[in-house]
């Protein structure tokens, strides 16, 4: 039983990227519960317990028996080493698309949840989605209602796979599209970004591995953050986007303005008529590119105020459709991606609900990649951006033989510098109300 991958889920087959959640918890787990819940959601998922196989000129998702299926891993360890472990532990070629691990300390309460998953079969609102899903099932165990993990069809019947979002898209004149084509790489010819260099020297005496910087604010400058943005009229996106090329164009020299890139990619589940549910387990996203001269001294309100204008209509019009449509024309015309720095933005997502007795302290989603190319002597600078419970975080994750961890926190420090300062100069929600 297999489901073949469209042209646009193959363009993740050869990335090796996945979605890595995970959830820091205090508390008793109760290991049969979680693993009961975990196996219903792979049932209910059928994509997380298949693994990718060849299929004619493509690819397509096979599903793995009952020995081969994944299934809750547990281990005894420390919480500090137990996302850096899974961040670098890969989903295995040929094997299940996805993993979850509880890792617990010796004492028992405290836990490190991780859950990865591959981005052929899934983007960051269906991660989130998954995950809390996830929960909502083993809360629903422990606190002793049936069991939500049953099957919806009989063994060895076919699963109902879900349709790729490629094939959900409003129907389009293929000349319009080849004209939108024409036009992107005519822009990208016009327009070439700059990038930020490695600056570890010697890839080789590096013994490469992911990791991950992270800025986080609490909720009192996350809610001022949001009250600068509105202020200014922009998104908390644009805000946090300037401050990211601002960021890296102080890593590049030259005292004139420079080319850099924004990629944001955006969401089509809510795009589509009727819109997709966060928990139909496809990548249901596209990519927005601008390219904007960025000085040294940058204003940061101005520079965010272009990228959200610039973000604002290519969504609001048929952009978003075009640029899936094109998606399998990215290796032929890497530019038409290629960007200087890469914000991904989940917005405000609401973390696991828990039974009494566990309390998550900490949620994160961080992207990650089996292969990085130190060769390339250069790449974009990737932020993944998510609030969990009004708290916003901003993770850096990189390879250490490309960025050392010096240079990304150097890096990530800066944007926090910016994002403080804005947050700082910015009434909090009481005092605007007053005002």
């Amino acid at each position: 039983m297999h489901r073949a991958l469209c042209p646009v889920e193959t363009m993740y087959v050869g990335q090796r990227s996945r979605a890595v959640l995970s959830s820091t918890l205090r508390g008793r787990v109760d290991i049969g519960a979680l693993s009961a819940a975990f196996d219903g959601l792979a049932q209910a998922h059928p994509s997380l317990r298949t693994r990718i196989e060849p299929d004619g000129e493509g690819f397509a998702l096979c599903l793995l028996d009952e020995a081969e299926r994944p299934r809750l891993i547990t281990r005894t360890g420390g919480e500090e080493d137990a996302h850096a472990t899974e961040l670098n532990t890969p989903l295995p070629v040929g094997g299940p698309l996805s993993r979850a691990v509880l890792v617990s300390s010796p004492e028992g309460d405290g836990h490190v949840f991780v859950l990865s998953v591959d981005h052929t079969i899934t983007d960051g609102h269906s991660s989130i989605a998954l995950h809390n899903e996830l929960w909502d099932r083993y809360r629903t165990l422990v606190e002793g209602g049936a069991d939500p993990g049953a099957p919806a069809w009989a063994p060895g019947e076919t699963p109902e796979w879900p349709e790729p979002v490629s094939r959900l898209l409003p129907d389009a004149d293929r000349a319009e599209t080849a004209e939108y084509l024409d036009r992107r790489i005519e822009e990208a010819g016009r327009h070439p970004v700059e990038l930020v260099a490695y600056d570890v020297a010697d890839p080789s005496a590096v013994q490469g591995r992911i990791e991950v910087s992270r800025l986080t604010l609490d909720t009192e400058r996350t809610a001022r953050l949001r009250h600068a943005a509105r202020r200014a009229g922009v998104s908390v996106h644009a805000l946090i986007s300037a401050a990211l090329l601002a960021a890296a164009r102080r890593h590049l020299a030259g005292d004139g303005p420079r080319t850099l890139g924004c990629l944001s990619p955006v969401d089509l589940r809510s795009r589509l008529a009727p819109p997709l549910s966060a928990l139909v387990m496809v990548p249901a996203v596209t990519t927005h590119l601008q390219t904007v001269d960025v000085a040294p001294d940058a204003d940061p309100i101005s520079l965010a105020r272009t990228v959200h204008a610039r973000l604002s209509d290519f969504v609001s019009g048929t952009g978003p459709h075009h640029e899936m449509r094109i998606t399998p024309e990215i290796p032929r015309h890497p530019a038409l991606q290629l960007a200087t720095v890469i914000a991904t933005n989940m917005g405000v997502a609401p973390g696991p609900r828990l039974p009494a007795g566990l309390e998550a302290t900490d949620v994160r989603l961080v992207p990650a990649r089996e292969q990085y190319f130190p060769q390339a002597g250069r790449s974009p600078v990737m932020a993944c951006i998510v609030s969990f419970e009004g708290r916003l975080a901003v993770e850096f994750p990189h390879f250490t033989a490309c960025f050392s961890t010096s240079f990304v926190q150097a890096l990530r420090d800066d944007v926090l510098k910016a994002l403080e300062a804005l947050a700082d100069n910015t009434p909090g929600p009481a005092a605007l109300q007053a005002g």
